[in-house]
């Protein structure tokens, strides 16, 4: 594919660059198409993505429909048709800004203010269509063969609030109409897997605009779900020694002052309230609370480590287009816990954090994932607290313990805690781009604020260092990540519903209700379906919309012989056997976290 810079030089593209200029090249088709549909149209910033392309375009007062985005995409591809030549020139910055004003653009002229003095200011024009860009881009508008106009959404102006809302125009482009089929057949698999689509269907959780956006209210069967978490993750802790607390979900903003989490995390907050002249902020996290517990008594050297844990309800004021379900909320509960430990401690603690974080990814069958070590950017002066030494420590130390443990991992800069570096573990769903998971982070930061102490042998008072760690991350992440990875089609011990009784007729109704009770009784989570439906219509709900592991299909056959027909959820398989049989092997796969159904 031949491209061309902006200074007119033609040349072939390299391989590693096609996407990028495919991208930006169609972001600039867009506009051109835009603008024929509507001349008033201004243009901010139209880049290419990781994953396609999107225009910032002030419309006025114009609302675009789904008819006009698929208007943008047919205008595109007369404009691909056409196959006009893409030119490239350079102006000095007075001439620049006076084409701009000329034509109306003053985002592109408010741009050109922004830029250094010494900036080359170069444009691209295709046909009566002219955009202020760096390029490259593709020399004819035939070369782009395969986009599609996605979604439009807002933005402001600059990313400031203070700013105009413009319309966000998104698309998506390949080199080939394969890809792009590709593509889509990766977005409809998401849209088959979205929690937010499996937890309407299986009623698991709901949200509710009065109630407010990113509050979602979890209905019977999706706290079930959460609940089964809640244990599971707790039952493990103890076992290694974990003392779980409850702490409250508000601070005084002296707290977080004293943390620092209100000069580092203060935007991410909900705003403060006022009570009997004291100031209170909803928990965005719960280490100030952690810490007060640890400075609640004198520590002895041999009382450590100290595990605190907590499923702990936390708050951040996340901006709503970043809100997604129960994936990403204003509320939510962190599988939260801080270890304090002695400097010699920190190896043994990060592993057996290491060892736990391996031993859930097994028993939940989680394989596609990465280890990251987050360190702080130097150069990011308001993010971090500023302590040159303790970076140093904290992340040399760290990077020690990763190494010594014999962990694959990358560094990535500016991802830390605004206290210390981390160690992160980034899962890659069935579909959709990575994100964190679990997490453990080494604090040398914290300790010191809240002067925290214990005696060492020698009896002199020394700091401990702290270890956060999320295993789970937020059960409510946790739980849409295993919604999305199965379908809904949780293991047997998780499943809302586990067995769903299914009656052929009224005649065999109380052969039914037995098997039903019998169930009920053994502590398995049962439902019995007694409506005068047809036997396919309750199978198909049972296993479709309940994704109930075990269905019971209860005719005369069965009433007769005191047997039960066993369907699989998983296998789609049929078999019979004695009702005790079915409870044994049932409790036998919660007990031992089976997480495919037989």
């Amino acid at each position: 594919m031949k491209i061309i810079y902006r200074d007119g030089t033609v040349a072939e593209c390299p391989p590693e660059e096609v996407q990028h200029v495919l991208r930006h090249s169609t972001a600039h088709c867009m506009a051109q198409a835009i603008q024929r549909l509507w001349p008033e149209a201004d243009f901010a910033y139209g880049p290419a993505t990781e994953k396609g392309f999107y225009y910032d375009v002030d419309l006025g007062d114009r609302k675009l429909t789904d008819e006009d985005l698929a208007a943008i995409e047919k205008e595109m591809k007369k404009i691909v048709k056409e196959n006009i030549p893409v030119k490239p020139f350079i102006l000095p910055r007075d001439e620049a800004v006076k084409l701009m004003h000329d034509r109306g653009a003053k985002y592109k002229e408010e741009h050109i203010g922004d830029l250094d003095e010494d900036a080359v200011i170069s444009f691209y024009q295709q046909g009566d269509y002219i955009d202020m860009c760096v390029g490259p881009h593709v020399c004819y508008t035939k070369a782009l063969k395969a986009f599609k106009i996605t979604q439009q959404s807002g933005a402001y102006w600059k990313n400031d609030s203070g700013n105009k809302m413009l319309t966000r125009i998104n698309g998506v482009a390949f080199a080939t109409q394969e890809e792009l089929a590709e593509y889509e057949k990766q977005v409809e698999e998401a849209k088959q897997r979205d929690h937010r689509k499996i937890g309407k269907e299986m009623g698991l959780f709901m949200t509710d605009e009065l109630v407010g956006r990113g509050l979602p209210m979890f209905l019977s069967k999706g706290y079930t779900v959460w609940q089964e978490l809640e244990n599971y993750i707790k039952e493990k802790e103890r076992k290694l020694g974990y003392h779980h607390v409850m702490t409250p979900c508000v601070g005084t903003v002296q707290l977080y002052k004293t943390s620092g989490h209100w000069d580092h995390y203060k935007e991410n907050m909900f705003p403060p309230m006022e009570v009997e002249g004291e100031s209170f902020v909803l928990r965005p996290m719960n280490c100030p609370h952690h810490m007060m517990i640890y400075a609640n008594k004198p520590h002895s050297y041999k009382e450590l480590p100290i595990r605190i844990g907590e499923i702990a309800h936390d708050f951040r004021f996340e901006s709503s287009g970043t809100l997604k379900g129960i994936e990403r909320g204003r509320h939510f509960c962190q599988n939260d816990a801080h270890l304090f430990v002695t400097p010699d401690q920190i190896k043994d603690e990060v592993a057996k954090v290491v060892a736990l974080i391996r031993d859930v990814y097994k028993d939940f069958g989680i394989t596609n994932y990465r280890c990251v070590l987050s360190l702080r950017d130097p150069e990011d002066k308001v993010k971090y607290h500023q302590d040159d030494e303790m970076w140093d420590k904290a992340e040399s130390a760290l990077r020690e313990v990763m190494t010594d443990l014999g962990l694959d991992f990358t560094e990535e800069i500016g991802e830390a805690a605004f206290y210390g570096p981390k160690l992160d573990v980034n899962v890659t769903p069935a579909v959709g781009a990575e994100y964190t998971l679990s997490t453990c982070q080494l604090d040398f930061c914290l300790p010191m604020k809240f002067d925290l102490k214990y005696i060492d042998k020698d009896q002199s008072e020394k700091t401990p260092v702290v270890l956060h760690r999320a295993i789970l991350g937020s059960l409510d992440r946790f739980m849409a990540y295993i919604i999305e990875e199965t379908k809904g089609k949780f293991p047997v011990w998780l499943a809302p519903l586990q067995v769903k009784v299914l009656p052929v007729s009224e005649k065999t109704l109380d052969y039914a209700s037995e098997v039903y009770e019998a169930i009920n009784k053994a502590d398995i989570r049962v439902q019995l379906d007694d409506r005068n439906e047809k036997i396919g219509y309750k199978i198909r709900e049972a296993q479709q919309i309940d994704r109930a592991p075990y269905m019971l299909i209860i005719g005369a056959k069965e009433a007769e012989s005191g047997i039960i027909s066993v369907r699989s959820r998983d296998t789609g398989e049929t078999t019979e056997m004695t009702l005790d049989e079915f409870i044994a092997k049932v409790k036998d796969e919660i007990k031992n976290k089976v997480r495919f159904s037989k």
